[in-house]
């Protein structure tokens, strides 16, 4: 059986990067918060990027409903951490790798611990998960980490992108004294505010923010990891212009639309506050 041999394990992304590029990359640290639809994802294009360190954290399982989206998802793994899978892969695609696991997930008791060392975050939580996603991305702004939040939106994706000293998460979205309710409407409409996705939405009653339920496509997660792997390259190796927040992208692959805009102020922008009252009397 042949050894694993970083060098031409990687070779076919030289090209797009030097040489030297890629030996930097192998020496960055990415820490990812879910191994979910997105967070699954985020993990295995990194690792064929050819990324040598990863902080890991979730403290789910895999089941049925997992199937449409979910990388690790498939019979043999039914009931398995997706943790414990998802480093498998990883490590079967690059045994080299140091890796670190959160098996509780992502806790203000373990934030520092999982940012510790790394080089970008990218969040693969569950759309849902709002109160520490907050605090995660507060506390990279701490520690100057850059943060990236993609979330797959019909057959396409959304994202931002926060860089240290730039607009924080929580001036983005503003989240501060909202319902639970109010916070994802915030976060939905923060992340697509050019709502490209819409149009061909066939059964709005499937959104269900007060249980926590909303269709999905495995399409959508594997743009995410697409545009976070590319936004990620960019930064650790310093190419190229990084369009931080306020600077909203949406790409929507059924339409065939891409929108990068400037969003100055955030949900706070007189625009955005119409967009969400809309939205609050669709939803609520």
């Amino acid at each position: 059986m042949k050894k694993f041999n970083y060098d031409e394990a990687v070779s076919r992304n030289v090209g797009w990067v030097t040489q030297e590029e890629q030996q930097q990359l192998r020496g960055k640290k990415a820490a990812l918060a879910g191994m979910g639809g997105v967070g699954g994802a985020h993990l295995l294009t990194l690792a064929r990027l050819g990324i040598g360190g990863f902080h890991i954290a979730d403290h789910d399982r895999f089941e049925l409903a997992n199937f449409n989206r979910q990388v690790g998802a498939m019979m043999s793994t039914l009931g398995a951490a997706k943790i414990e899978v998802l480093a498998n892969m990883a490590l079967d695609i690059n045994p080299e790798l140091h890796l670190q696991k959160f098996g509780d997930g992502l806790t203000e008791d373990n934030l520092d611990a999982f940012l510790d060392g790394a080089d970008i975050c990218i969040d693969g939580l569950d759309f849902y998960v709002l109160d520490i996603r907050r605090k995660l991305f507060a506390r990279c702004a701490e520690l100057a980490i850059p943060a990236i939040t993609a979330a797959p939106f019909g057959m396409g994706v959304g994202y931002l992108i926060f860089m240290p000293g730039k607009m924080t998460f929580e001036d983005y979205f503003g989240f501060s004294g909202l319902s639970p309710i109010d916070q994802q409407i915030h976060f939905a409409a923060g992340l697509v505010p050019a709502g490209l996705h819409k149009s061909y939405l066939v059964e709005p009653g499937r959104f269900d923010f007060a249980k926590h339920q909303a269709p999905s496509t495995f399409m959508g997660c594997e743009f995410c990891a697409a545009v976070a792997g590319v936004e990620t390259l960019k930064i650790l190796l310093q190419r190229g212009k990084t369009f931080a927040a306020p600077h909203y992208h949406q790409f929507d692959a059924y339409t065939g639309q891409w929108r990068r805009g400037w969003l100055p102020g955030g949900n706070r922008n007189p625009w955005q506050r119409l967009k969400i009252f809309f939205m609050q009397q669709q939803l609520k």
